[in-house]
């Protein structure tokens, strides 16, 4: 049997700069369609605009629309509702819950099942989901809800999501790509990697490392990254005079990162949740690293409990728990047979249960029965 003929619509720009959304375009069978570029697309990747961008575009969209009895966001529905229909699309994935929002009414039109992939913000944002009516509308219009951390999808339900169509299906990750350390042979060396946003709370990361190299002192940690807390963080460094065993080394490569990642002795993120609720879904970093066979020193936020296993794969503390990350970060440090014991099981943990290939396996299920339904 042949796939569906399958769209994918993203709010990025550049889809292919997720990861994850960069896998479904390339591994899901029958992609015919790719829009992106806004919450509601405006663009084709690799073909036409569905907005004009030049002060005669925009002027010609409104006189059409005013011509249809509509608004420039109207116009842009319809064309895409046009375009999933000459195109013969089956099913239509959206990734984040606000850009499925925004192509109900396309999907609608064209008679397209439409398929709304949560990822983080999108489902914990109270700001989002206010704003969109607390997804009311997509939860009764969607063939299927899909979330990424059980977390994310007790969030759902709670806001009324219907239990027979949210699926859980954590993202999975190319573990060939990631070559296994040996952290029982590392120095005691910690890595973190991620944007310094609120909900990576870089700074507690680095708090906690302060506190264990007091206790350490041979302990050096690397955090991968930028974004809008990084200058904070180098302010931080320099008034606990850590200066000599932190490096905010910026961002690097993925084959870099692997790298990083080999020669360490654990990996460590202190996700919490935002003042805005924005949260984590399950980060991509945290299975690299358990794919890398070292171990996860993480919080319990979302979908970071759902993957590493207290005492198994890693060491967990509660959010906003400094101390309690310090005292794991110690633990790892002193006992390098425990960095190998957690890193081997985190490492064949993500070849059991978390590689690419099975999770868009599953993703493709969840799309063919769409689009049978």
């Amino acid at each position: 049997m042949n796939p569906p003929r399958i769209a994918i619509a993203s709010p990025s720009a550049n889809a292919w700069s997720e990861t994850f959304i960069a896998a479904h375009l390339e591994r899901l069978h029958g992609v015919e369609l790719v829009l992106v570029d806004g919450e509601l697309p405006t663009r084709v990747a690799g073909g036409p605009l569905l907005r004009g961008r030049t002060a005669p575009g925009r002027l010609a969209d409104r006189l059409l629309a005013l011509l249809r009895g509509t608004d420039p966001e109207g116009l842009v529905r319809h064309r895409i509702a046009r375009l999933l229909q000459r195109r013969g699309i089956e099913v239509l994935l959206a990734e984040y819950g606000n850009c499925a929002h925004a192509l109900i009414g396309p999907a609608r039109a064209a008679k397209v099942p439409l398929v709304a992939h949560f990822h983080g913000f999108d489902a914990h944002r109270m700001d989002y989901v206010e704003r969109l009516g607390r997804y009311r509308e997509l939860f009764a219009s969607a063939a299927a809800l899909v979330v990424v951390s059980r977390a994310m999808e007790r969030q759902l339900l709670a806001l009324g999501a219907p239990p027979e169509k949210v699926v859980y299906n954590c993202y999975g990750i190319d573990v060939g790509r990631f070559a296994a350390g040996a952290p029982e042979q590392a120095p005691p060396h910690f890595v973190a990697v991620g944007r310094f946003v609120e909900k990576k709370a870089p700074q507690r990361t680095i708090a906690a490392f302060a506190r264990a190299l007091a206790q350490v002192p041979a302990a050096r940690l690397t955090l991968v990254g930028q974004g809008p807390l990084w200058e904070d963080c180098a302010h931080q460094v320099q008034e606990l005079g850590i200066g000599h065993a932190v490096d905010l080394c910026g961002v690097r490569t993925p084959d870099e990162i692997a790298a990083l990642l080999r020669g360490a002795r654990a990996f460590v993120q202190h996700s919490v949740r935002a003042a805005n609720g924005d949260s984590e879904g399950t980060p991509l970093a945290v299975l690299e690293a358990m794919a890398t066979g070292i171990p996860v020193i993480a919080t319990r936020h979302t979908g970071i409990a759902d993957v590493v296993g207290e005492e198994r794969e890693g060491l967990l503390c509660e959010e906003h728990d400094v101390e309690g990350m310090a005292r794991n970060l110690v633990r790892v440090a002193l006992d390098p047979a425990l960095a190998g014991r957690l890193g081997r099981a985190g490492r064949a943990k993500a070849e059991r249960e978390h590689r690419v290939e099975d999770s868009i396996a599953r993703l493709q299920a969840i799309l063919e029965r769409a689009a049978r339904r």
